[in-house]
């Protein structure tokens, strides 16, 4: 164990609320730690932070530095359960001291707890970004106190972007949609400006459409996309959105922001990578699906021929686009090309395999009925 020196000056409190644990060299304290650290057998050194926590108890940073101690020696023996709840005892002693966050996330994220995550993560991005709000102490020169700050952030950065990295995949693997949303939220004030901000919003839209939260979905999304109005997979989300809206000023929405992501992600390109053809042929997809619902049926084959050629590698949009195409030709009565695109529609794995299945069997029974 490395001797821990501290520096927890009165003074530091007026400047940032990042604690930092200081037990000063010679002190009763720190003699207590020089003892604990020579010790070998290493199945006695728990009991001994555990007297050493009790000792000083009365002192805030001892308690803090020597449950975090705990903490880690439990979870390096695979216990994450005690080693999460003595984290909590240092936390309580230390709420803002960015380590002991980190460590607990990493004790929550080997225990698949997205919810103490975005905890212990939240509380350290509050407390790193507070370093820049804190007021100026009397007598301090405004170049002193600026330097001062930048060196607090400077030196917590590291821990600052480990907390952001494992909030952010905390929410992308969270399947519970309402629970990655209430996440989100807390995320974005924690971490403003975030390396993940594009990915997050779009995660919050994709959150608000599977809670057919309409409303919330274009507020949050008009904001998003006001904020980068060339963000190509934001115009997809929101059109696949608005396609989907009943009112008629939505699917307008939906047909100018395919077009507009068509124009951005020109999948057509000869330099066009896998991400912008799957863009470009999801927003085919829902353009053709707009235009079936104002009924330029012929012009909504045009869209989704060209969607399914561009969507062959991802069976999911494909199932749709391919259900979509079938609809469009049995709408028209051109069942033969109908039969044709919905019997591969049948074979793909997707959220519109079935429905082409039953598609299907009505454009056979209308094939084959007596003319």
């Amino acid at each position: 164990m490395k001797r821990l020196f501290l520096l927890w000056l009165l003074s530091a409190t007026l400047y940032a609320q990042v604690d930092k644990i200081v037990i000063p060299a010679g002190t009763p304290e720190d003699q207590a730690l020089q003892a604990i650290s020579a010790e070998t057998d290493t199945q006695k050194k728990n009991p001994m932070y555990e007297d050493f926590v009790q000792k000083f108890s009365a002192n805030p940073m001892a308690v803090a530095y020597g449950n975090w101690q705990l903490s880690q020696s439990y979870f390096t023996a695979g216990d994450a359960a005690k080693a999460l709840a003595y984290g909590d005892k240092a936390l309580a002693a230390a709420p803002h001291n960015l380590e002991i966050l980190v460590s607990q996330v990493q004790v929550a994220t080997q225990m698949k707890d997205n919810a103490k995550v975005i905890d212990y993560a939240v509380k350290g991005g509050e407390a790193y970004n507070s370093l820049s709000k804190e007021t100026k102490p009397a007598g301090t020169s405004e170049e002193e106190f600026a330097a001062h700050v930048q060196d607090e952030k400077s030196n917590n950065k590291a821990s600052y972007e480990y907390l952001e990295t494992s909030a952010f995949n905390a929410i992308t693997s969270e399947q519970d949609p309402k629970q990655r949303m209430a996440f989100i939220e807390r995320y974005t004030p924690a971490f403003p400006g975030s390396r993940f901000e594009e990915q997050i919003s779009q995660f919050a839209i994709y959150s608000l459409q599977q809670l057919n939260d309409a409303t919330r979905l274009a507020a949050y999304g008009e904001k998003t996309l006001a904020a980068n109005p060339n963000s190509i997979p934001t115009l997809i989300l929101l059109s696949s959105a608005y396609v989907e809206d009943a009112k008629i000023a939505n699917v307008n929405k939906a047909i100018a922001y395919a077009r507009k992501a068509l124009e951005l992600a020109k999948p057509d390109a000869s330099d066009a990578d896998h991400s912008r053809k799957l863009a470009g042929g999801v927003a085919h997809s829902t353009l053709g699906y707009a235009l079936l619902k104002q009924d330029k049926t012929l012009a909504a084959i045009g869209e989704l021929k060209a969607g399914s050629a561009l969507l062959k590698d991802d069976p999911a949009a494909h199932s749709t686009v391919l259900y979509r195409l079938g609809f469009a030709y049995a709408k028209l009565n051109r069942l033969a090309e109908a039969r044709e695109v919905l019997a591969q529609a049948v074979q793909i794995q997707g959220p519109f395999q079935q429905p082409s299945r039953e598609l299907l069997e009505k454009v056979n029974a209308a094939h084959n009925k007596p003319h």
